[in-house]
């Protein structure tokens, strides 16, 4: 039974306006007022000032004040824009430039650190790679987190980067269980349920279509195009599970679970063919860890994100606000920029654009789709959700399966917490940092947004801490920091249809000498695909340069 217990990446790129908040002013911090404990925790919200970041992405025309030229511009700079400069690198192609929004690059890869420890303001693992995923592997050996090959050719992992155990538990009926699957209190039709749908996720995964590829696969687009599975993408997750009569509240919770988890929307507005990707697509093998392990470091995918950014000093140029880009004539392209460092606005002429911000910010920047809106603008919906990380005076325990890496709450609208210092190899820990995820998933992600926004520090405080009493009472006594983070684009809905659907075709397809390289173009926001976007939009730009 392939019971899939971990949780994969909170996608690899967030909001643009939210990040333009760390361009523009940062991160404001207070002390909280509230009643009894409350009153010594000190905190705020990373990212303020996001309206400056909404002027400054305003469809309006600018006056550069000077120009510059090089041969490729890449938009953004999390893993997909990352990734591509790493491969115009190691196609030897020096002549570009990274523009990225915020005062530093990750997007939804960045990271934090103070005294305690290092932290994720996003994605916090990547799951060993599978065979399809030859540009991870590739990486990974590069980073060193492979560091060889066993006998039968399977990769070897430095154990410093594999998750350390416990790596899950669940606390359900007042007890912590090792595991995400609710086994407490589960009656044997549960557990009937439970072995049918494991092992139809497992027949996905072995599965192949007609064309002789993996019914599902990362990077997604080496997927089986079969109709037999793609039709699976025209339902919900939800609907799916109602017509093979799954109907136990704890597998439904397991499921809606995992949508939320890794696509930030619940399993009726989840894509059946999205919801079983996420259990059927992961195949990776190594010779010292079982396929379900994960490698993880205390700032996350930050980790890679610092690694990649060391090798490209001088190509990366931060607090830049990408606010036109258009045909300049001579077979260049004008990309116009306010350059924050600079205090004005700069004219960059490039031969090929690599467009790796969201999607959707294109049909604010691309001067051709602001006059003529694509008719598949409209099926570009984003989750918003919020991070926390807390920092603690001691780890908080309780009965039952011990403190694990990931430490989740059955029915909470939450998705629990990471604790970010796991990897330490202390027998006895002080201080930790609680990394706090909470998707926003109510039926209108705009009205989400919005109510995220509008919301004061003080009202997320007790929201996060009120949650978290639930799961360990009188925590606040320990909590001695905790700041909150919001993305108001944080990923792409896989909405049913929309995966293999016409609108994401029409949205990979080149603009010109534009290349769009985010998550977005797949569908699935995780790093895998962040990357392989990224890769293939710089393998594109170069054949026309």
């Amino acid at each position: 039974m392939d019971e899939r217990l971990s949780r994969r990446s909170f996608l690899i790129k967030g909001s643009l306006f939210i990040a333009s908040a760390s361009a523009m002013g940062g991160a404001f911090s207070c002390t909280s007022r509230g009643a009894g404990n409350r009153a010594s925790i000190t905190g705020g919200i990373a990212g303020a000032d996001w309206r400056s970041g909404h002027r400054l992405i305003a469809p309006e025309d600018i006056a550069p004040e000077e120009t510059e030229q090089t041969g490729i511009v890449i938009v953004g700079g999390g893993i997909a824009g990352l990734s591509a400069a790493r491969e115009l690198q190691k196609q030897r192609f020096s002549d570009f430039l990274l523009l990225e929004l915020g005062s530093k690059t990750g997007g939804n890869a960045s990271c934090g650190r103070n005294p305690v420890s290092a932290f994720p303001w996003g994605a916090h693992y990547i799951p060993i790679p599978g065979e399809e995923a030859v540009f991870v592997r590739e990486l990974f050996e590069e980073l060193g987190i492979i560091e060889g090959h066993g006998r039968d050719g399977l990769p070897v992992y430095n154990e410093f980067y594999l998750c350390a155990s416990p790596q899950e538990r669940l606390l359900i009926h007042g007890h912590w269980q090792e595991g995400l699957v609710p086994q407490l209190g589960i009656s044997d039709r549960d557990r009937r349920q439970y072995t049918e749908f494991f092992r139809a996720m497992e027949r996905f995964r072995t599965a192949k279509g007609s064309d002789g590829r993996r019914a599902f696969s990362v990077p997604l687009e080496l997927s089986s195009h079969d109709g037999k599975f793609t039709r699976l993408d025209a339902i919900s997750m939800e609907r799916y599970l109602f017509e093979n009569g799954w109907d136990s509240e704890y597998l439904r919770w397991y499921v809606n679970y995992c949508c939320r988890d890794d696509y930030g929307c619940s399993a009726s507005d989840t894509s059946a063919w999205a919801g079983i990707h996420y259990f059927a697509s992961r195949a990776g093998k190594a010779e010292n860890a079982d396929s379900h392990t994960v490698v993880t470091w205390p700032e996350g995918v930050g980790w890679i994100v610092e690694k990649l950014e060391s090798k490209m000093k001088g190509h990366i140029r931060c607090g830049c606000c990408v606010l036109n880009i258009e045909e300049g004539g001579g077979g260049y392209n004008n990309v116009d920029c306010y350059d924050a460092g600079k205090g004005r606005a700069v004219r960059i002429r490039a031969k090929a654009v690599i467009y790796a911000a969201p999607r959707f910010t294109a049909f604010r920047t691309v001067r051709a789709f602001r006059e003529t809106l694509p008719d598949y603008a409209g099926s570009f919906a984003y989750a918003p959700w919020m991070v926390a990380n807390i920092t603690v005076k001691e780890v908080p325990e309780g009965a039952g399966a011990p403190l694990s890496w990931d430490n989740v709450s059955y029915n909470s609208d939450s998705l629990g917490y990471i604790l970010a210092n796991h990897q330490d190899i202390a027998l006895r820990r002080g201080k930790s940092v609680l990394t706090y995820y909470l998707p926003l998933t109510g039926t209108d992600p705009v009205l989400e947004r919005k109510e995220a926004l509008e919301r004061s520090y003080q009202k997320w405080r007790e929201i996060v801490i009120g949650d978290l009493s639930r799961m360990h009472p009188g925590i606040e006594n320990l909590i001695e920091e905790l700041n909150v983070w919001l993305w108001g684009h944080a990923m792409l809905r896989p909405v049913p249809g929309f995966i293999w659907g016409a609108a994401r075709r029409k949205a990979l397809a080149p603009f010109g000498n534009v290349f769009f390289a985010h998550s977005d173009m797949s569908g699935i926001s995780i790093f895998e695909e962040a990357q392989y976007r990224g890769i293939m939009a710089a393998k594109a730009a170069v054949r026309k340069v």
